[in-house]
């Protein structure tokens, strides 16, 4: 109970001194549940969404057939027979049954630009006269009757400047001139999250969204009274042909909102939790240090209570006390911040086009109680060392006249550091240079950041020596020997900054990687002039027309148009994405590199493969290989062409002819232009844009702003990442401030002497801020150097793992930036410490001892 009144006691009279832990643990906390509770609130709200949205069904009967490419949430499904409804519909116990045609389609705005597209689907489908298995609900105006006549959800209507009688244009992707007649909500919402929707007379979905009138995407059942859900399944089964099955109106609810939420939310809430964790880390740091020091300006305190009868254990328990009173508080005002940070998360992603629904949070008790504990295990681990060499004070120190941590790099440690770097570079080299590995390069990235803790001490020493070398003036150089003083402390102190900007700094190599890769592809492969393109990030926009190629190839300007299309298949059991193209004149617009066998001529039966796909499954010109398609039929094609590049031809080339009578929705993703000789790129581009307008308008570019666009995704990324990063860069600045205060307190009487020998309060003021930017300095330089050898790791593992050759790129500007930042954070973070040493008065100050 003395130690509990001690460790209180002690911790209200030197509270200042645990601003920092307390900053540091409330804001790691706050990070932790705010994305918790966000990603609870998520999936309570599609939960619910969904499950009012199709309150109404009761079974789903749709093709069991599905091909499913890599990255997708979503396979390919062959339709139904829409027919299939009204023998379903004379099923004992049935209800209603209807065919639901669901495509791509995408609604331009007032202002001439397409709505939504950029990751959530834009949806067209037949809008569903019977309102209990509709899952949008008529809001506003009234049901499309005649042709050309929609529905709208309200959030796209919104997002797009349209009202009830608004003409526009639908996207399908060929373009149709349509006026909206209601607004509908789904699900007692504006939309599903961010995707946009709009309902057509069945005509018009069949002519637009279906290979031929008759087909349906699945069937929508509603059952009689007192016929639960399964027991409607086990009605169906009898009566549906082969390939068809049923499942129930619950279980096609689950999938849906696994496919729309749970992959999404699963990569969102996995994406913040590592900047959780990368706070958290940078905590434990600021922490530590700010315990280490408190313990070392505690030693003559410890000291004296040991002399005075006091256990090793009870010193040891009287620091953890402090540590787990910190962190009770801290995590308790954690808990709160972080619902605050929920409740900001979720009105800020809909704002940039994340697709959020509506809905209150939800606060689970898992969601506070995991961030309570890591909170508290944060604080008191970090604290544990400190506490145990406080433990072990001898009381024969409290004869000694002052109590700074003198502390320098152990010549032990610093061989385990070295010992770590170099098994570190060994096992990252070999992961990368010999047969690719995460698993080597992985455990060798991990072990250098354990490596540059560990040598942290010795690495300081060097550094700051380097750093200060040129800094003239008495100031300056009392501040590099201050930085000097405790190597450890210096280390420890700049360590926390170095994670942050080590992790800027990784990504912003990859990113820069990631673009130049895109840009030597882009550059490498597409030999055009112009480029018309739909969205290429996530699954959104309803695509180009395919008659656009043809229409641009008969301009007087063009030498060559071709359109590249989408279709799937199956090779060996394996989704594959398929271009559907022209052959002939692909090889014409794109450098395919060397092409074993010949483009022309593949006709209904020819394909195309890609060098490294056809190692893969042993193909070569004149063998053959089998496609399942999503519509269950098999065939035979003859590889009649292996070309070496693929970054932007895909991986399988298929005439049209061949893929016609397996697609559905028909759309290219883009249609290359080149002009011919005399044509300058200006007056060709013009001409495009004319016939593209007649197609939807879609965006014409030149090569290089092609190159540009493509990737415009990784920027946006980027700005996210640096968003997120920035509260570790900021934690690891409280903790300079924090380091810098404590020192300012244990300096008391030199700083009182400096200004009794004349020192002015801005000579003073000057020497704590370069103190800081010292430390700054070394953390920062350490992080980008940490950073750039980890962006290169991950550059070169990524380039073993996958079949696209990635290319390393350090962006010079941008780690520039890097560095100018925490050198000023540095600086900034010197005003608190800055402004109490001026505040000191001289003469109490040398009287402290």
């Amino acid at each position: 109970m003395t130690t509990l009144r001690l460790s209180l006691a002690s911790l209200r009279a030197h509270r200042r001194r645990f601003l920092g832990t307390f900053a540091a643990v409330l804001l790691g906390v706050a990070f932790l549940t705010g994305t918790l509770v966000m990603g609870d609130t998520l999936r309570g709200s599609f939960d619910t969404l969904f499950a009012d949205a199709n309150r109404g069904t009761d079974a789903v009967v749709r093709s069991a057939g599905v091909v499913t490419v890599a990255g997708e949430a979503q396979g390919t499904r062959r339709p139904v027979d829409a027919a299939l409804a009204e023998r379903i519909a004379r099923v004992p116990g049935v209800a209603a049954a209807v065919p639901r045609i669901e495509g791509a389609g995408q609604l331009v705005g007032a202002d001439g630009e397409p709505v939504g597209g950029q990751g959530p689907p834009t949806l067209a489908g037949y809008w569903i006269q019977d309102p209990r298995l509709n899952p949008y609900a008529l809001a506003e105006g009234r049901a499309p009757q005649r042709s050309g006549e929609v529905v709208v959800n309200r959030g796209a209507a919104k997002a797009g400047g349209l009202t009830l009688g608004s003409t526009t244009v639908l996207r399908t992707p060929d373009p149709v001139r349509v006026t909206v007649v209601g607004l509908a909500t789904f699900g007692g919402a504006d939309g599903m999250g961010q995707v946009t929707y709009a309902g057509l007379t069945r005509a018009d979905a069949e002519k637009y969204l279906t290979p031929k009138a008759g087909d349906a995407s699945d069937i929508l059942v509603r059952a009689g009274p007192g016929l639960s859900q399964r027991e409607l399944v086990d009605a169906l089964t009898p009566v549906l042909p082969a390939g068809v099955e049923a499942l129930t109106g619950q279980q096609a609810t689950e999938e849906s909102n696994a496919s729309v939420s749970g992959r999404f939310l699963t990569l969102f809430t996995t994406f913040l939790l590592v900047f959780s964790g990368v706070a958290l880390l940078v905590s434990v740091f600021s922490i530590h240090n700010t315990f280490a020091i408190v313990v070392a300006q505690r030693t003559r305190e410890n000291a004296l209570l040991r002399a005075l009868g006091a256990a090793r254990r009870q010193v040891l328990v009287m620091t953890l006390t402090e540590a787990v009173a910190v962190a009770v508080l801290a995590s308790g005002a954690g808990l709160l911040g972080g619902i605050g940070v929920a409740a900001g998360l979720q009105a800020l992603f809909p704002a940039v086009g994340f697709p959020f629904p509506e809905g209150d949070l939800v606060v689970k008790g898992l969601s506070l109680a995991l961030p309570f504990a890591v909170g508290l295990a944060v604080c008191v681990g970090s604290a544990l060392l400190p506490a145990v060499r406080a433990g072990r004070t001898a009381p024969l120190a409290a004869l000694r006249e002052t109590a700074v941590d003198h502390s320098a790099a152990s010549r032990p440690r610093t061989a385990a550091g070295a010992v770590l770097l170099a098994l570190a570079v060994g096992l990252a080299l070999a992961g990368v240079l010999g047969p690719p590995s995460l698993w080597l390069a992985g455990t060798g990235a991990v072990l250098a950041l354990v490596a540059f803790v560990v040598l942290g001490p010795a690495a300081a020493t060097y550094a700051v020596r380097i750093l200060g070398g040129p800094l003239r003036g008495a100031n300056r150089r009392i501040a590099r020997r201050n930085a000097l003083r405790s190597p450890r402390r210096t280390a420890a102190t700049a360590t926390a900054l170095m994670i942050g900007v080590a992790v800027v700094s990784l990504f912003t190599v990859f990113g820069a990687s990631l673009k130049a890769t895109m840009d030597r592809s882009v550059a490498r492969s597409f030999a055009g002039d112009v480029a018309v393109s739909a969205p290429s990030f996530g699954a959104g926009g309803s695509g180009l027309s395919p008659r656009l190629g043809p229409a641009v190839a008969a301009l007087p300007e063009v030498e060559t148009a071709v359109g590249l299309g989408r279709g799937v298949a199956e090779v060996d059991g394996r989704g594959r994405a398929l271009t559907v193209t022209d052959p002939a004149a692909l090889a014409r617009t794109f450098d395919l590199g060397t092409v074993r066998g010949s483009l022309d001529g593949l006709g209904t039966d020819g394909l195309a493969v890609a060098a490294a796909e056809a190692e893969r499954y042993g193909l070569a010109p004149g063998r053959t290989a089998v496609l399942a398609f999503a519509d269950g039929t098999r065939r035979t094609f003859t590889v009649r062409a292996v070309y070496q590049q693929s970054e932007l031809a895909g991986d399988y080339v298929l005439t049209r002819a061949a893929w016609a009578p397996h697609r559905t929705q028909d759309a290219d993703r883009l249609v290359a232009v080149t002009f011919r000789d005399g044509v300058s790129t200006d007056s060709g581009k013009a001409a495009v844009e004319r016939v593209a307008e007649r197609y939807g308008d879609p965006e014409v570019q030149t090569r290089d702003a092609y190159a540009e666009s493509s990737a415009a995704g990784i920027d946006m990324m980027l700005t996210l990442v640096y968003a997120l990063l920035a509260l570790a860069v900021l934690i690891a600045l409280l903790g300079i401030a924090n380091t810098l205060t404590l020192a300012v307190h244990e300096r008391t009487r030199e700083l009182g002497l400096l200004r009794a020998v004349g020192q002015t309060r801005s000579q003073l003021r000057a020497m704590v801020r370069w103190e800081s930017v010292l430390i700054a300095a070394f953390g920062t330089a350490g992080g980008l150097l940490l950073g750039g050898f980890l962006g290169w790791v991950l550059v070169r593992a990524s380039d073993g793992a996958s079949d696209s050759a990635f290319v390393f790129a350090l962006p010079p500007a941008q780690l520039a930036t890097v560095a100018a930042v925490g050198l000023a954070a540095g600086a900034t973070a010197a005003w608190r410490p800055a402004r109490r040493a001026v505040r000191l008065d001289v003469l109490r100050a040398i009287a402290t001892e």
